[in-house]
């Protein structure tokens, strides 16, 4: 089989990471992302999901929206109207 080189781009820092997470378990960077490109052409779509994090749904934003909604349900708070704005 005909191989070619690929030469890719990324932080430093995570290069390293991948690095060693690679010989951790017990393959290189190459036979990785070698991997990621044949599942990836199998099944047609990236082989994991995909978010963007979204600081909304952080665990420090959940525990504290879920204290207010806690303290709201126990009479603490002010609860406000929904005030609606013209564009002009």
């Amino acid at each position: 089989m005909t191989q070619t080189n690929v030469n890719i781009r990324m932080d430093k820092n995570l290069k390293e990471q991948f690095d060693k997470f690679c010989k951790d378990v017990g393959m290189t960077m190459t036979t990785a992302f070698c991997i990621f490109a044949k599942k990836s052409v199998r099944e047609q779509r990236i082989p994991f999901e995909i978010t963007a994090d979204d600081p909304f749904y952080s665990e420090q934003n959940m525990k504290r929206l879920k204290k207010a909604i806690k303290d709201l349900d126990n009479g603490k708070g002010t609860k406000h109207e929904i005030i609606e704005m013209s564009d002009e």
